[in-house]
């Protein structure tokens, strides 16, 4: 299931499939079909144009960052932080050295902070190599240095090192909470990534605090037109729509509640 994840992504990413579009669109030109040739074309430099030259991505992927806000008040206590993994260059680590993250780096960061202010608080680090080859540490592991930098020692690190899509995140959470005997939990992961999360997190019978970071929008986007930056907007909408078919994808396959999950859940028994 990973492996075809990962190749239906490829394929149905916006600019790869404005490429396939438009190579359909020679193929059967080529082959004499002029009208089917062209409709092809047009598909393709319609996904091209509403990548790069509108607000759609953004729109789409404010949707998503608004649906769980970070509580005004922090909690009391708490017996644990869960970091979602995602964030750490394990291919550049690999063969370089040192700490590297990509984008979604305010996962960790705003893990150490919590860390801080929370200092009985078990850290469950949950990310393994989501890569195609298996051939590189997984987030659990190259956070370990991380933690170190900021003082935080191994004897509060939990670290699940399996898992390579959300649902395996969620899934092999539980079984460590359980095994820890671990409740009261913040949930950290990128904003838009939450309401996909919390819903696994939900159907598992799981509560958890969503504690969002690592914003990608303004919160101030609508619908539009934008020629300021096309290469940010084809990243925004390659984001935004890869979470989108995720959500749909769990909810059919029947392991989400709810498309659309939000700070109101449907009637469950949480534990």
């Amino acid at each position: 299931m990973f492996l075809l994840s990962k190749i239906f992504w490829l394929v149905a990413q916006p600019l790869s499939l404005a490429f396939f579009a438009t190579l359909a669109g020679l193929v059967t030109t080529a082959a004499g079909l002029r009208r089917t040739g062209a409709a092809f074309g047009l598909f393709g430099a319609l996904v091209l144009f509403i990548s790069l030259f509108t607000t759609t991505g953004s729109y789409f992927l404010q949707m998503l960052e608004d649906r769980f806000p970070r509580s005004a008040e922090p909690p009391v206590a708490l017996s644990c932080i869960i970091v979602l993994g995602g964030a750490f260059e394990n291919e550049v680590m690999a063969n370089r050295g040192g700490i590297e993250f990509n984008q979604a780096a305010d996962r960790f960061i705003e893990t150490a902070m919590l860390a801080k202010r929370y200092p009985k608080a078990r850290i469950l680090v949950s990310g393994g190599d989501g890569s195609f080859s298996g051939a590189y540490d997984g987030d659990a592991k190259a956070s370990d240095a991380f933690f170190a930098a900021f003082g935080i020692g191994p004897d509060r690190l939990i670290r699940e090192e399996q898992s390579r899509t959300t649902f395996e995140n969620a899934r092999n959470t539980e079984e460590l909470l359980t095994t820890n005997g671990l409740s009261n939990c913040a949930l950290v992961t990128s904003a838009f990534h939450m309401p996909r999360s919390v819903g696994l997190f939900r159907k598992l019978g799981l509560k958890v605090m969503p504690w969002p970071t690592d914003y990608r929008t303004s919160g101030m986007v609508t619908p539009g037109f934008d020629f300021t930056q096309p290469s940010l907007n084809a990243q925004l909408t390659t984001t935004a729509m890869r979470e989108w078919i995720g959500l749909a994808a769990y909810y059919y396959a029947g392991r989400t509640d709810s498309l659309l999950p939000g700070v109101s859940p449907p009637n469950a028994s949480p534990r």
